[in-house]
C-alpha cells in the first residue's frame, strides 16, 4: 500500500491494489509522462449497397458495405498503407479482432471483415474515417488534414459513439446489433455481426415482378414491431428506404440499416438538406423547420409506406415537397389493382398522406389499416426505457423538437438528438428523442397546406390497436458495472456530458490514466470508478486531495489535475468510469459511502452496494447522493447528466507505441 506523500512537490499517486481492488493515493515516484494521444471518438460508417430502381433481372452481389471506394489522398506526415485509401491492412489487430479484409470504403468511414480471436467468429468492424477531413498515418492512427477541421471532425466522431450506445441498447432481430465499441487511434470502432444478404433495393432489382402481399406480411410485421419498439423509447428512424433494409439469409429476415449519424452531422455543415434526405421517402415535415411540422412516429409511417409503394410500383413516390404544391401521385390502389388486396393498398395510401395528422399516427395503426393486425409471427424484441436511450445519446440538440407525449409542462423534458451513423456510403438518418413522464399517445399537429385533398391523403387515422407490449429489461443481479450503467441510463438527456480518455488503452506500470470532460450546464462533477477486477465502486473525484469539483458551462475539465495522478496498476482488463454532472451539489456521504482512515477516496463496500442495488426501483440510483438544496422551498434540481467511459489496461504496448 502506498504511503502518504512525504514531499509536497511530489504529487500523490493513485494506483489499484490487486488484493482488494481498492484505489490508493499516496507518494510515488514520478515517471516520465507518456505523450497522450487523442482518443476522442464518435461517428460512424455503415452498411450500404448500390442504388438502383425498378425491377431488373441483373444480379447484385451480396455485400455488407458500399461497393464504391473513395480514396483519401495522403498528405504531409501521412502514409496510407496501400491503394485502398489508408484502410488498415489485413493482419492488423484491434484488441481481440484481426482484420481480414476491407469490405467497403466511402466518404465517412471504412468497413472491415475481422476475426474475433476470443470468440472465434467473423464480425464486421466499422471505423470512423471521414476522408475529406482526415488521413491515415503510418502508425495506424488517424490525423486531421487541417486543424481548421477539428471541430467538424470531432462532431462526427462524437456522434459515432453515441449511435453505437443507442444501437447497443436495443435488442431486436430487425435492428442492427452492436457487440462492442471503443475509441482508439484518434477514431472510433464499432463491432457488429457480419450480415450476409441483399438490400431490399438490390433484391427488387433482381426480380422480374413486384413482391406479393404474402411475401411482405411477415417482413412488414417484423419491421413495424422494431420501429414500434424504437418509438416507445422516444426514438424515430427518419431514414427508412429500400437501400436501408437488408434481407438477411435464406429467410430474408429484414434488418434496418444505415444509422447515418456521421453523414448527417457532417453533411449539415457542408450540404443542403435535400442532399441528405431521400426524395420520395422523406415526408414533408423533414423538409421544414417549423413548430407546426413536428416529427414523430408518423414520420416513419410515411417512409415505410413509401417503401411499400416503391416495391409495388417499381419507382419511389413523388417527393412530398412537390406533392404539397401539386399532388400528382398515382395511388397505390391504382398501381396495385388486381394484384393486392384493397385493404392493403388503401393502407399504403393512408400512410402516404401528405399532411402528418391525416396519416396513421403510429405503427400499430398502420398495420391495422394494412389488414395485418392479429397475424401471427410478430417478433418482439427488448427495448430499454426512454431514459436509457436518452442517456446513451448525450449529444447536443440540432434545433428541431420531437412531439411531446403530453401537454407541455415544466416537468417535460425534450431533446432532439442528431445521432446518425452513416455506413461507409451511408444515407442521412437522425434519431429524434424526447423524454416525458408517461407515454400517452402522440398526435401530429394539424398542418395547413395548399395541396388539394386526394384519396391517399384524406384517410382518417383510426385508433391504434396495441402491438405486442415489450417489457422493460430487468435490472438483474448486482454487479458494480451494472450500477454505473444504470447511473447513465437514469441521467437527464438534456444535460449532455461528453467524456473521453486521452488514451483508450494504457500499459500497466507505465501509462497514466487521464481523461477530460465537459457539459452543457454549470454544475458539480462526480466521477465513479470500477477497476479492472470489477469488484468495488469508488468515488474517484472529488476526493480528499482534490475537493473542488465545480465546472462551468462547456468548460473542459482534465482529470486528474496536477495535484494527483493515476498510473495503470493492473490487472489487465477494463476500467469503467462514469462522469456525472449535477447542477446542484450532491450529498454523496448520505449514500453510505465512506473512506477508511488514511484513504482519499469514498467507496461503497460490497454489503452496502448490494443492499442499495436491491432497494433500487429503477427510477433513481441509490448510488447518487441527494441534492444539497440551499433552503427549504427553494428551487433545487434533482437531475444530472452522465457519460460512461472505458479504458483498457494491458501488459504490453501495442505495436507502434
Amino acid at each position: 500500500m502506498a504511503q502518504p506523500p512525504q514531499d509536497p512537490q511530489d504529487p500523490p499517486e493513485v494506483s489499484v491494489d490487486s488484493d482488494d481492488d481498492r484505489t490508493r493515493i499516496g507518494a510515488a515516484p514520478v515517471p516520465a509522462a507518456a505523450p497522450a494521444t487523442d482518443a476522442d471518438a464518435d461517428a460512424d460508417a455503415s452498411i450500404a449497397a448500390t442504388e438502383s430502381s425498378g425491377f431488373a433481372a441483373t444480379r447484385a452481389a451480396t455485400t455488407l458495405a458500399p461497393r464504391t471506394t473513395t480514396s483519401a489522398p495522403g498528405s504531409a506526415g501521412s502514409q496510407p498503407h496501400d491503394d485502398q485509401a489508408g484502410a488498415l491492412p489485413p493482419g492488423y489487430q484491434l484488441h481481440e479482432f484481426v482484420i481480414e479484409a476491407t469490405l467497403g470504403m466511402g466518404g465517412f468511414g471504412i468497413v472491415y471483415r475481422a476475426r474475433d480471436q476470443q470468440l472465434q467468429r467473423t464480425v464486421a468492424i466499422k471505423e470512423y474515417m471521414p476522408s475529406s477531413l482526415a488521413v491515415r498515418r503510418s502508425d495506424g492512427s488517424i490525423g486531421l488534414r487541417s486543424d481548421r477541421q477539428r471541430d467538424t471532425f470531432e462532431l462526427g466522431l462524437r456522434s459515432f459513439v453515441n449511435e453505437a450506445q443507442l444501437l447497443a441498447a436495443f435488442e431486436h432481430p430487425a435492428l442492427l446489433k452492436v457487440y462492442r465499441f471503443w475509441e482508439q487511434h484518434g477514431s472510433a470502432y464499432m463491432v457488429m455481426p457480419c450480415y450476409e444478404g441483399l438490400t431490399l433495393k438490390a433484391w427488387l432489382q433482381q426480380q422480374a415482378a413486384p413482391p406479393t402481399e404474402a411475401w411482405w406480411r411477415p417482413r412488414l410485421l417484423a419491421l413495424a414491431d422494431a420501429l414500434a419498439m424504437m418509438h416507445r423509447a422516444r426514438c424515430y428512424h427518419r431514414d427508412i428506404a429500400p437501400d436501408n433494409i437488408l434481407l438477411v439469409g435464406p429467410t430474408q429476415q429484414p434488418v434496418l440499416l444505415d444509422f447515418g449519424a456521421a453523414r448527417r452531422v457532417l453533411g449539415d455543415a457542408t450540404q443542403s438538406l435535400t442532399v441528405i434526405l431521400k426524395p420520395g421517402y422523406a415526408p414533408i415535415e423533414q423538409y421544414a423547420e417549423s413548430a407546426s411540422l413536428k416529427q414523430g412516429a408518423w414520420t416513419d409511417v410515411y417512409a415505410l409506406s413509401a417503401v411499400l409503394y416503391a416495391s409495388i410500383a417499381g419507382a419511389s413516390p413523388q417527393p412530398s415537397v412537390a406533392r404539397m404544391i401539386n399532388d400528382e401521385l398515382i395511388s397505390a390502389r391504382v398501381r396495385g389493382a388486381g394484384r393486392y388486396s384493397e385493404t392493403f393498398l388503401a393502407g399504403i395510401d393512408a400512410g402516404l398522406s401528405v399532411k402528418p395528422e391525416q396519416r396513421p399516427q403510429d405503427m400499430a395503426a398502420l398495420i391495422a389499416l394494412l389488414g395485418l393486425h392479429g397475424i401471427a409471427g410478430t417478433v418482439v424484441g427488448r427495448a430499454p426505457d426512454a431514459a436509457a436511450i436518452a442517456a446513451a445519446s448525450n449529444f447536443g440538440s440540432t434545433g428541431a423538437t420531437a412531439p411531446s407525449d403530453q401537454p407541455a409542462s415544466p416537468a417535460t423534458r425534450r431533446l432532439m438528438v442528431g445521432v446518425l451513423a452513416a455506413l461507409a456510403l451511408g444515407g442521412g438518418l437522425a434519431w429524434w428523442l424526447t423524454r416525458a413522464p408517461a407515454p400517452a399517445r402522440e398526435t401530429a399537429p394539424p398542418l395547413a397546406s395548399p395541396a388539394a385533398p386526394t384519396a391517399a391523403n384524406t384517410a382518417a387515422a383510426p385508433p391504434s390497436p396495441a402491438l405486442p407490449t415489450v417489457a422493460a429489461p430487468e435490472r438483474g443481479a448486482y454487479t458494480p458495472v451494472k450500477v454505473l450503467e444504470e447511473i447513465v441510463r437514469l441521467a437527464d438527456p438534456q444535460i449532455a456530458v461528453q467524456a473521453s480518455a486521452d488514451r483508450a488503452q494504457v500499459v500497466i506500470g507505465r501509462d497514466r490514466l487521464q481523461f477530460r470532460l465537459r457539459a452543457n450546464v454549470a454544475g458539480h462533477v462526480y466521477v465513479y470508478l470500477v477497476g479492472t477486477e470489477g469488484r468495488q465502486i469508488e468515488l474517484l473525484f472529488p476526493n480528499a486531495i482534490d475537493a473542488d469539483n465545480r465546472v462551468a458551462v462547456n468548460q473542459e475539465l482534465v482529470l486528474p489535475r496536477p495535484a494527483w495522478r493515476i498510473t495503470a496498476a493492473g490487472p489487465p482488463g477494463i476500467d469503467h468510469l462514469v462522469a456525472l454532472v449535477s447542477p446542484t451539489p450532491l450529498r454523496m456521504r448520505d449514500t453510505g459511502a465512506s473512506a477508511p482512515a488514511g484513504e482519499a477516496l469514498l467507496a461503497f463496500d460490497d454489503a452496502l452496494a448490494r443492499s442499495l442495488w436491491q432497494a433500487g426501483d429503477g427510477q433513481r440510483s441509490g448510488f447518487v447522493g441527494e441534492p444539497d438544496c440551499p433552503a427549504a422551498g427553494a428551487p433545487c434540481a434533482r437531475n444530472y447528466g452522465a457519460s460512461l467511459l472505458r479504458i483498457e489496461e494491458v501488459t504490453a504496448a501495442p505495436a507502434g507505441r
